[in-house]
């Protein structure tokens, strides 16, 4: 997969990097693997905004994608390379040998005719899910479980990935994306190679309609506001701001907002370097 940058012949196309799509190879979805999505602008239940900045963009469907990999053992060939519109990776769709089809996270480099499994005692190639106790120290995963049969949690997002850095006992010891280094139980489940779409941080849109087919609206910057709406807000002319925070208060730099007796902290061994 790469970028291209259009000729602009139009303003909009001046500045827009989008992806070549050239790692598609189909783009008619599988029907039974479809289901619908109502819009709902941002409001809950009772019709209030709850989300800003949330509001029309394209209809889509939605794709039910196979996060827990739960076919052991049965052989499932790459059908398609596919855009999904509800993530920023590429899926796949995987043809088992049963019958059965199911949608998965297309990892980085994965080709169409090429055999994936999942289970025990399975060779650590690209797109195979295996439980990290098999897994070889140093491996480049993705689609990893927080609790076994639960579902992949971590790293499904395009180019992310986390290495296995070491094993002790019941426990792995893995590099997340973020840069930090947590435990995760040996009897999880995690899949081979990194997502695919790596490029995605690299486009630009190069309008705001583009932004609005996508269903995002216009965001409003808190010291363009006056300081009834935003803690930034007020002052004369560009005399305005102060601390960077959120709309609540919230301060946005250096402050830290986890729990500080969050159940889970126990099991992360280094943070992630800021």
């Amino acid at each position: 997969m790469s970028l291209k940058k259009l000729n602009p012949t139009t303003p909009g196309q001046r500045f827009k990097v989008v992806s070549d799509n050239k790692d598609i190879t189909t783009g008619t979805p599988e029907k039974s693997l479809l289901a619908p999505m109502k819009r709902h602008g941002g409001r809950n239940d009772t019709g209030k905004m709850t989300i800003r900045n949330v509001g029309g963009g394209h209809k889509q469907k939605y794709r039910i994608i196979d996060f827990k990999r739960d076919k052991d053992n049965i052989p499932g060939i790459v059908k398609t390379v596919e855009y999904d519109p509800n993530r920023t990776s590429r899926i796949s769709l995987i043809d088992y040998v049963d019958g059965e089809k199911r949608y998965i996270i297309a990892p980085h480099g994965i080709k169409v005719g090429q055999k994936i499994l999942s289970g025990k005692g399975i060779a650590p190639d690209l797109g195979n899910t295996l439980i990290i106790a098999e897994i070889p120290l140093g491996t480049v995963i993705h689609n990893i479980e927080l609790r076994p049969g639960q579902g992949a949690n971590f790293a499904r997002s395009a180019g992310s990935y986390a290495q296995l850095l070491s094993r002790d006992g019941k426990y792995a010891i893995l590099k997340m994306p973020s840069g930090e280094s947590r435990m995760v139980l040996v009897t999880c489940k995690a899949t081979i190679g990194m997502v695919s779409n790596i490029d995605h941080s690299l486009e630009k849109s190069g309008k705001a309609g583009r932004s609005r087919w996508f269903g995002r609206r216009p965001r409003v910057r808190g010291v363009a506001m006056n300081p009834v709406d935003h803690p930034m807000g007020g002052g004369e002319g560009k005399a305005s701001g102060g601390h960077p925070r959120s709309r609540n208060g919230m301060p946005a730099k250096g402050y830290k907002t986890r729990a500080p007796k969050k159940q889970s902290s126990k099991y992360i061994v280094e943070k992630s370097k800021k």
